[in-house]
């Protein structure tokens, strides 16, 4: 059995426990055989039952498919862009989404459609991220050097972050007070639908990296070998970006504004598995989603009385993570 599937099996074992872990953490005391008769159709009463299977399933199962598929577009971002600092959150592709969702989520209330914003969400949300990449691509063809996409990221999250700040400061407190909490990242409202609608994204998404993956691994040796190759660079870094923006847009809409996975987790398996992109992916995915499980795990159980918004911790982590990255890199140079 090679050194590969021995990781990924690893990995696969520490989802499964990552998993019953989500299970058993939370503000309601239940036991493992008590989280264990209820999956196997036992709940002794039905208050557990409740908890079990309309509050922590849905909740593990959205941590884990978000987890997903925030690393795979990190690791994508990074290979099809060849820049390791590549992430969802630095490219815009958040920002946007969170531009798009909040639009959405004022101007439905102010007019009495709250109850079409599980509809409505995922869409603006989508709508907002494609705007923002479609900037950042204009930036760097105007700039005619794609390598600076990553700055030309940065700098349209911040004009859109501060785009949505200038709409929030003006709506309805009730309703502002809400999107802000919903930006710094929550999976507290999280429903069984919504894990179908992420998981669905993400499957498409894993479908056309497999069947592309040669094509992106190719990319990795600089556009003229690409090109050289056979590879359409542009044509594939587009429907790369389009479906990473997809995905990102889809898991904010239900999730908030999640920072940072996708640049943590495939720097960390690139040092385990490797840098080719099936195993890159396979690793990001396994990773990613046990990873997002034990923010939510620490989000919910730290303070006695309060639940932390998961953006605030995946960001901590990543500021420290990025200044690791930076040391290390000043170290070997």
């Amino acid at each position: 059995m090679n050194k590969l599937l021995l990781t990924l099996m690893a990995l696969l074992l520490l989802v499964l426990i990552s998993a019953l872990a989500g299970l058993n953490f939370g503000p309601a005391d239940l036991s493992y055989s008590q989280v264990f008769q209820c999956l196997t159709g036992n709940c002794a009463d039905q208050i557990s039952q409740m908890v079990v299977w309309q509050v922590r399933i849905p909740r593990v199962l959205v941590a884990l498919v978000a987890g997903m598929g925030l690393a795979i577009a990190g690791a994508i971002l990074q290979n099809t862009t060849r820049n390791p600092l590549a992430d969802p959150y630095l490219f815009g592709i958040v920002s946007g989404a969170g531009l798009g969702a909040t639009i959405a989520n004022l101007s439905l209330e102010s007019i009495g459609l709250g109850d079409q914003l599980n509809i409505a969400l995922p869409l603006a949300a989508f709508l907002g991220a494609l705007f923002a990449i479609t900037i950042v691509i204009f930036i760097a063809k105007v700039l005619q050097q794609m390598e600076q996409l990553l700055l030309a990221g940065v700098a349209v999250s911040f004009m859109l972050g501060s785009v949505t700040q200038f709409i929030l400061y003006f709506g309805d407190p009730f309703a502002t007070n809400r999107v802000i909490f919903w930006l710094m990242g929550s999976l507290s409202r999280v429903e069984m639908n919504n894990f179908y609608v992420i998981a669905s994204v993400l499957m498409v998404t894993i479908v056309a990296i497999i069947a592309l993956h040669r094509q992106i691994d190719a990319l990795l040796l600089g556009d003229e070998s690409a090109a050289s190759l056979g590879v359409n660079v542009d044509q594939l870094r587009l429907l790369m970006l389009g479906l990473c923006a997809a995905l990102s847009a889809t898991i904010v809409a239900y999730c908030g504004g999640i920072g940072f996975v996708g640049l943590m987790i495939p720097h960390i398996i690139r040092q385990v598995i490797g840098v080719t992109t099936l195993k890159l992916v396979m690793g990001s995915a396994l990773i990613g989603g046990s990873f997002l499980i034990w923010v939510d795990i620490i989000a919910r159980s730290a303070l006695a009385d309060a639940e932390i918004p998961i953006g605030i911790i995946t960001s901590a982590l990543g500021s420290i993570f990025f200044l690791f990255i930076m040391i290390r890199t000043r170290n070997t140079h």
